[in-house]
Order: C-alpha cells, then sequence, then structure tokens
C-alpha cells in the first residue's frame, strides 16, 4: 500500500495537467494491477456479495469509471466495506482501499483547490467594486483605518514624523479591553512602541509615555472581528522584555456575590483542569449579599421547557395535516412554540422579582446569544407590563408607530392607495374602527352601478354628505377635517416641516400616549421623535418631497437608535453587555440546539508574529475539508469551543448578586457539554445546589397569592 501510494504521488507531479486527479489510476499501470487484484481475489470468494463486488470493480476497471470503482470497495457512507479477513488475498482488498482513499483525499484536495481559486477571483472582484463605491462616495471603515494607521506607524518616512507628534502630545497610554485585539492593530500599535524599546527615547528624544494595557483573555469573544486572545499574550511579553515594565494579575472581583462567585469557579475550575479553559485560576471577593434586596442571592435554573416527543408517522397520536386559514389562523412553527415559553417563564420570573423582590427593572439583564430570544423575551414583558429596553438598533419600520406614519404620508400623496389610508384612520391618530372602514366603503361604492367596493375612498371621505346617507362617525369626519389640509401642505411643505405639523395639529403625541400601555409608552414616543428626525438626517434629507421620503423609507432598512429608559429591564446580546453589570441576569437559551456543520468557511492562519496571514484558504464545506487545511481547520474548531466558554464566562460574571439560566429542550444532543449541562453538573461541587425546580421568587409570589 505505501509503494501504491508513493507511486500515486510521483505520478500526481507527472500529470498535474490532468482535468480530475482520478485520472491517474487509468495512467498508472501499478494502480491498475492493484486494483486487478483486488478484483480477482473479491471474484474468487465465496460470499454472493464480495463477488458481486469485485464483478463490479472488474468492470470499473474496463470502463475506466472511478465511481463504479469506489462504490465498489466502499459503503454509500464512504467507509471501506468490511471484507472478511479469512479471504484468501485481503491484503491485496485492503491496499486496493488504500490505494482508493489517497485517490480521494487527492480528489478532494483538487476539488478545494478549484474552489479557492473561483472564490479567490470573485473575492478581488468584490473588493475592488466595494473600494471604488467607497471612493465615489467618501466612504471609510475600520479596515480603512486600520490599514492607514498601520502605513502611517510603519512607513520609514512617515513614521518619525507621526511619532514625533505622539511624543509631544502624549504622558500616558492606557490600552483597555486588549484581548480584543487582532494582529493587525497589534502590528500598527508595535510599529510605533518599538520606537521606545532599549534606551527608552521615543523619535524626539523626550521620556516615552508610561503604557498600560489592560485586558482579560477570557472574555475575548469577538473572533469574529479577528480579535484573537494570543495577540495579549504577545503584548505581554513585550512590555516585559523590551519596555521593563511589570506583568500584574489580579482574581479579586468586586462585583459579584461570593454565592455568583462560587458558581464561577465550579463551573471553570474543572474545565481549566480538563484543558478546556486555560489561565483561570480561583476567584476571590470581599462582597457579600445584599440582603435589603428581598430576594436570595445565587445562581438558580429554571424549569426547563420540556419538548413533546415526536408522533410516529401512521400512529395514532400523529396529528392529520389540516388546512390552515392564514387570514385568521396565524403559523405556529414548534421550534417558535418552545421559545415563546422559555420567554414567558423568563418574564414571570423577572415580573415576581420586580413586584415581590422589590428589584427595580433597570436592575436586572436579560443575555441571550441571539436577539430572536431577545424579541420574544420583549413580547413577554409586554403581556406582564414591565418595561424592558433593547440597546441594540431597531429596523425604524418595525414600530408600528412610524408604519403609521408613513402610511399617513403616502395616503396624502396618492390618495387612491385605499391599504395606506385604511392604515393611517385607524391608527391612534383617528381612532377609526373597522365598523368605520366598512361604513366607509359603503359610502365610496353607493352610487356606482356595480357598487364597487373598492372605488374611491378618499373622495368618498372628503365629499360632503348626502341627504338620505348616513353620516360618518367622530373618527372619520376628524379626518375629513384634517387630511385635506395636510394633503395641500404635502404639496408645498418638506417631510419634516409637514411631519411636524401633523404631529401638533393631530396632537399625535397625546393621542398615542393616551392608546398604548404604560410600559411601551416611552418607546413609542421616542419613535414618532425618530421618524421626524430621519427627515433632516436621512442621506442628509435629499429626499426634499413627502413621496420621496416614503419612497426612500421603504426601499432601505433604515436603522433607529434605542431609547434609552431609566427604569427598564435590559435586553442584551452576551457581547452588548461586555462590560456592563446588574444585580439580576437572566442568561436565556443555555441549552442550544447543536450547530450544524458550517459549509462555506475561510480558513485564516495569522502568527501574531507575522505582519501577514500566513495561509487564506476558501473552504465550501468543512464536512470535506482538504487534508492540507485539516490541522487548521481543527485550530479554528478549538478557537471556537473557546470562544464558547468565553461567552459563558462573560455571561455569569455580569451578575452581581442573582445569576438565572433558562433552556428549552434540544431535540438532539451536542458533542460538547452545553452551558445548562456545566452548570447543572457544577451543583455536586457547591455547598448549596443550585439546580431549584421553580424560581424561589416565583415560589415566594405564589404563596402570596395563596395568602
Amino acid at each position: 500500500a505505501e509503494h501504491a501510494v508513493r507511486h500515486f504521488a510521483d505520478q500526481f507531479q507527472v500529470f498535474a495537467g490532468l482535468n480530475e486527479p482520478q485520472d491517474l489510476l487509468w495512467r498508472s499501470g501499478t494502480s491498475q494491477d492493484v486494483l486487478a487484484q483486488a478484483a480477482l481475489v473479491l471474484g474468487r470468494a465465496k460470499a454472493e456479495t464480495y463477488s458481486q463486488a469485485g464483478a463490479a470493480l472488474r468492470k470499473a476497471l474496463d470502463a475506466q469509471d472511478y465511481e463504479q470503482a469506489w462504490r465498489s470497495l466502499f459503503t454509500l457512507t464512504d467507509s471501506p466495506r468490511k471484507f472478511n479477513d479469512k479471504i484468501v488475498g485481503i491484503a491485496q482488498v485492503r491496499e486496493s482501499q488504500d490505494l482508493m482513499q489517497a485517490v480521494q483525499e487527492a480528489r478532494r484536495q483538487h476539488d478545494a483547490w478549484i474552489y479557492h481559486q473561483h472564490m479567490t477571483r470573485l473575492a478581488r472582484i468584490a473588493v475592488a467594486e466595494f473600494n471604488t463605491l467607497k471612493r465615489e462616495r467618501g466612504w471609510v471603515d475600520m479596515p480603512d483605518l486600520e490599514r492607514a494607521a498601520l502605513h502611517l506607524l510603519g512607513d520609514p518616512v512617515l513614521s518619525g514624523w507621526i511619532q514625533e507628534r505622539l511624543d509631544a502630545g502624549l504622558r500616558h497610554l492606557l490600552i483597555d479591553e486588549f484581548q480584543d485585539t487582532s494582529p493587525l492593530q497589534w502590528h500598527a500599535l508595535h510599529a510605533w512602541l518599538s520606537a521606545y524599546a532599549g534606551a527608552g527615547g521615543g523619535a524626539s528624544g523626550q521620556r516615552p509615555p508610561g503604557l498600560f494595557i489592560v485586558g482579560d483573555p477570557k472574555q475575548s469573544i469577538y473572533r469574529f472581528r479577528r480579535a484573537e486572545p494570543r495577540v495579549f499574550e504577545a503584548a505581554q511579553g513585550f512590555v516585559v522584555e523590551a519596555l521593563g515594565g511589570s506583568r500584574l494579575a489580579c482574581d479579586h472581583t468586586r462585583r459579584n456575590a461570593p454565592e455568583v462567585l462560587a458558581a464561577v469557579n465550579a463551573v471553570f475550575g474543572p474545565a481549566q483542569h480538563a484543558g478546556e479553559f486555560s489561565g483561570f485560576r480561583t476567584h476571590t471577593t470581599e462582597l457579600t449579599a445584599d440582603a435589603s434586596s428581598g430576594a436570595q442571592a445565587g445562581v438558580f435554573m429554571l424549569p426547563r421547557v420540556p419538548r413533546p416527543p415526536r408522533a410516529e408517522r401512521g400512529t395514532a397520536d400523529a396529528e392529520p395535516p389540516l388546512w390552515r386559514d392564514s387570514l385568521t389562523t396565524p403559523r405556529h412553527e414548534p421550534e417558535e412554540v418552545l421559545r415563546e415559553q422559555e420567554a414567558h417563564r423568563v418574564a414571570q420570573a423577572i415580573h415576581a422579582l420586580v413586584t415581590v423582590g422589590g428589584v427595580a427593572p433597570a436592575d436586572v439583564f436579560v443575555l441571550s446569544r441571539k436577539r430572536q430570544s431577545l424579541r420574544l423575551v420583549a413580547q413577554a414583558l409586554r403581556h406582564v407590563h414591565v418595561a424592558y429596553a433593547a440597546v441594540e438598533d431597531a429596523a425604524l419600520m418595525d414600530a408600528p408607530e412610524a408604519r403609521d406614519l408613513v402610511a399617513l404620508l403616502d395616503a396624502l400623496v396618492s390618495p387612491r392607495h385605499r391599504l395606506s389610508l385604511a392604515q393611517a384612520l385607524r391608527s391612534p391618530l383617528f381612532g377609526a374602527s373597522d365598523d368605520d372602514l366598512i361604513a366607509l366603503a359603503e359610502r365610496a361604492g353607493r352610487g356606482n352601478p356595480i357598487r364597487n367596493l373598492a372605488s374611491d375612498w378618499w373622495g368618498a371621505l372628503v365629499r360632503p354628505d348626502v341627504e338620505g346617507e348616513p353620516p360618518l362617525s367622530h373618527a372619520l369626519q376628524r379626518a375629513r377635517e384634517l387630511l385635506p389640509c395636510w394633503r395641500a401642505a404635502s404639496l408645498a411643505l418638506p417631510p419634516h416641516d409637514l411631519l411636524d405639523r401633523i404631529v401638533f395639529e393631530g396632537a399625535l403625541r397625546e393621542r398615542v400616549a393616551a392608546t398604548v400601555p404604560p410600559v411601551q409608552r416611552a418607546a413609542a414616543l421616542d419613535t414618532i421623535d425618530a421618524v421626524l428626525a430621519q427627515a433632516l438626517t436621512l442621506d442628509g434629507a435629499r429626499y426634499a418631497t413627502p413621496y420621496n421620503f416614503v419612497r426612500a423609507l421603504k426601499r432601505r432598512s433604515v436603522k433607529a437608535a434605542a431609547p434609552s429608559h431609566a427604569d427598564a429591564v435590559q435586553l442584551l446580546t452576551v457581547h452588548g453587555a461586555k462590560g456592563l453589570e446588574a444585580k439580576a441576569v437572566f442568561v436565556m437559551d443555555a441549552d442550544p440546539e447543536p450547530k450544524t456543520t458550517e459549509t462555506a468557511t475561510l480558513l485564516i492562519d495569522w502568527p501574531v508574529e507575522s505582519e501577514q496571514p500566513l495561509r487564506c484558504a476558501f473552504v465550501y464545506s468543512e464536512a470535506a475539508c482538504p487534508p492540507s487545511l485539516a490541522p487548521l481547520l481543527d485550530a479554528e474548531r478549538a478557537a471556537r469551543q473557546r470562544e464558547e466558554l468565553n461567552a459563558l464566562y462573560v455571561a455569569m460574571s455580569r451578575a452581581k448578586q442573582r445569576l438565572v439560566f433558562s433552556a428549552t429542550e434540544p431535540s438532539r444532543r451536542a458533542p460538547g457539554a452545553s452551558w445548562w449541562d456545566r452548570i447543572g453538573s457544577s451543583h455536586s461541587r457547591q455547598q448549596r445546589p443550585l439546580r431549584a425546580q421553580t424560581h424561589p421568587m416565583l415560589r415566594q409570589r405564589r404563596r402570596h397569592r395563596r395568602c
């Protein structure tokens, strides 16, 4: 087998110009002899399946059919067939399987090379076009700034002048969150700071600035921005060796209560010993739980949402498929229903913590990996009347107040757009009911011989009443007074002035505040202000007419900054909670569904000491990674697993007193331990168990209800 593989490798160099690597099987006499001997051995076997495999292999050799030869020696899952070891000449069969596997690996390598070439050409074109667009519009992005800094600080001509300016203006340099630094950023800093190595004088001969680097590799969770924790280790060595600095480490915190810190040690201590979480040492604290808060401090686990058993097809438990009226019955995805149940339990626990435990809503965080879970919690908190605030920017048109205003503008500039007019009439600005819209439709169809109810609603609304005709409702009469005036103004006023007049004359803010629940009132009013602000800021207010402004809002995904409220539950992703803290922290989705294998992946090998990546390869699928990139893919997967543990560390360390986990039972188990598993298994290593069937605040609330 070794001889055949070596021969194949030699022939691959000779026939490198072939279209497919498997063509070497038919060009190499040695390879054909190996396969022919295997076909002969299998053909002589007594078992019918073996003899059939030998005949198929012989036929594939005659037809030079690689796929048939492969299926003769391998299963449908591409694993070697387990032929009986007692067959005479079985070694020749194993040799042929080794040969075919070597060819298959070369085939995968060849396919990966072709895919990489295609993606490289596409990436170069995409980058060139993007750079052209940025130059045309005067844009710069973060990579542009990083490369510019590296050029200025590393260029032999410009670096001296830049360093003189820095020496004259800086006395102390503090770099925080250094674990989130990328290799490119570090090389730009190193090009500047290396001038102070040795004698200590900068480019101008002045005293070097005091350098302070603060970071924690255990909190590195920004690999999607090329953050590399190894950069922090390189910076430590540079400060100590080149600048004569000192390295200070602290494992004592003034944030977390002893109960929370005990859970952190119980989770990450074993991970440190298992080699999964290097760099962790036992944490200590001098804080004590706040007894005046009215709630018990510690780590708790809400009951996990169970997944109903999957009914087999054809059984009595299987529900027959039914048609769903999409106009009246919403779609309920099974996975979405389970996530809603988890969000409901989290909202109930927060409500109990606020109403019974005496914790202010602003002292509560809800953390999740994905924003979709946070949206479900927002809906659940709205039902229990607890104020919430999302820090991440949201799409402006997702807010109903924004959609109502845009619909009103659309109806003013396009009066025959009945759907926009109906939405504007149903909004809090007028408060028309469904019966009012039906009456308006009948009024528009009256006098039409075919009684077309989809006729001119605007004309029916603004025209005077006809004798014998039912009068319009109060809401529609108010619309008849205001809409014609606003339509006339839309022909002369810019969008912002028109919106400002609508908000003032229509008392929109007052009517919205009286309509929406109190917990949503501030967000609704902020949305109105955001629409008015977009009329001045969207592309520099180039959309000078209401028509163009409406089309721009509908065509583009405009983001609006989330309002900040003084007393509201903060809904954050784990990345968004970095650097923040709260008395009570709820961590959702602690037992997620296992991730599917990545398809298109970009593997980058960038050592910290190198100024540029050593390797950069596009991979079509991680399940079919070429052999040459297998070590790099293993390193990438190990880095992902470490970042997953870093995210858990960040989530747990945000809690000052109470930490609560929630989860939904996954449909299948992931290969490694989930956050839920690690928290649950750590209770045996603590004095007080972490697991609780019900959150203490829920139990206390139920006792109050019974009283």
